[in-house]
């Protein structure tokens, strides 16, 4: 037997500086990440061979830093301690139009002009200048296009999910998932009645929100979660936190959930019965909660299942998809999360699946367990989506123990 004793703190030791030299890069995206967002497109656009009159030079150039200066500080002061709601509207849509900007000034920019020089446009300011405008048009239709995707009511996804241990008198049961619904600075009461009353058009047996309600306390976002309440479920409707509550007093929304006759399901479970059989609907804390320092606010999957038959099929709410790993552990039937947003402004899915198992849509995690990951039915921060449309999700759950006819 190899005796590695030796070896192991010369690893740690030599890990600790890349750990530590890590930790430092991550403190500085921040500071790093708005300078690229404004400065890229502005290079691209203005200052890379286009010899523009001086006057649209200097005014282009000035905008590019009132962009670089001003969205900072507006999602500081609307973001921020202060929370003021025009600041973070100002913030927001600037962080979405840098994005947009920034990307397609790369994506396209780039290839745009190796193009152009292939088919023979020779005086190189011609390029820049045909690069330019076609970066300028395609940023402005995705943003003019974006923000109605994400204003307008979601369409509904409907989708069979086949649970092997569910019994057939199960099978049909409807269940209505809305997430991520982000209230905020923007006022979207009436949109928020108008989701409301589409999912009433579903005749759910079971609606579920899987948290992330608002960005703001339960208290100033009353007016747009109100709707919540008018939502109509046959045999229940069951909501469990997510990240965002837990920077906005969560228990405030806990309460104001409970208020409204949604169940709010912390680390707990309830029955769903029907034509004989049951199945068992449990809910855990966002995995931020702990982190929190809510008295009693944590990722309890245990105590959401205590008590519980282990037979029983189970659907799980968890906000966050990397919960999944506790899940399949766990032996849940379907957990349904959402967070990801299914990236929202293309192509920052990239860096979301950094973090997360899956972005959108159903998959399979060990034996048993699946996981359906909603797009969001809102939006968070820059009123935009682009190539992610929001959705509310009908999930009509299947038996494949059906009786067989004579």
């Amino acid at each position: 037997m190899t005796d590695t004793s030796d070896t192991r703190p010369a690893d740690s030791e030599a890990q600790a500086p890349r750990r530590s030299r890590l930790h430092r890069l991550m403190r500085c995206i921040p500071l790093i990440a708005p300078v690229l967002l404004w400065a890229v497109p502005c290079w691209v656009l203005l200052h890379s061979g286009q010899h523009w009159p001086l006057p649209v030079t200097l005014a282009g150039t000035a905008l590019f830093a009132l962009g670089l200066v001003g969205m900072p500080l507006a999602m500081v002061r609307g973001r921020g301690r202060r929370q003021q709601d025009r600041a973070a509207i100002v913030g927001d849509t600037l962080l979405g139009t840098s994005w947009v900007l920034f990307t397609w000034s790369i994506l396209l920019g780039v290839p745009l002009r190796l193009v152009l020089t292939v088919v023979g446009v020779d005086e190189s300011q011609d390029r820049a200048r045909i690069v330019t405008w076609a970066v300028l048009g395609i940023t402005a239709v995705l943003l003019a296009w974006g923000y109605a995707e994400a204003r307008r009511v979601p369409r509904v996804r409907r989708l069979d999910v086949q649970l092997p241990r569910m019994g057939a008198g199960l099978d049909g049961t409807r269940v209505v998932l809305i997430t991520d619904t982000h209230y905020g600075p923007l006022d979207r009461t009436r949109w928020s009645a108008q989701v409301c009353e589409t999912v009433n058009t579903l005749e759910a047996d079971l609606v579920c929100h899987t948290g992330d309600i608002a960005d703001g306390t339960a208290e100033r976002r009353r007016a747009q979660a109100a709707p919540l309440g008018t939502v109509r479920a046959t045999r229940a409707r069951v909501y469990v936190t997510g990240n965002h509550e837990y920077y906005s007093e969560a228990q405030g929304w806990v309460d104001l959930m409970d208020e409204l006759g949604w169940e709010p399901l912390r680390n707990r479970h309830l029955l769903l019965e029907r034509g004989g059989d049951t199945l068992v609907v449990a809910g855990v804390d966002d995995v931020t909660a702990e982190s929190s320092g809510l008295a009693g606010h944590r990722a309890h999957l245990a105590g959401a299942l205590n008590g519980a038959d282990p037979d029983l099929p189970v659907l799980l709410l968890a906000h966050q998809p990397k919960f999944i790993d506790r899940a399949a552990a766990g032996g849940i039937d379907l957990q349904l999360s959402g967070h990801t947003h299914g990236g929202q402004i293309w192509p920052f899915h990239h860096l979301v699946r950094i973090d997360q198992p899956a972005l959108a849509g159903l998959s399979q995690h060990g034996p048993r367990t699946l996981l359906y990951t909603s797009r969001g039915t809102g939006f968070w921060g820059p009123p935009f989506r682009v190539f992610a449309p929001n959705e509310i999700t009908l999930l009509v759950l299947r038996s494949p123990h059906l009786p067989t006819s004579m």
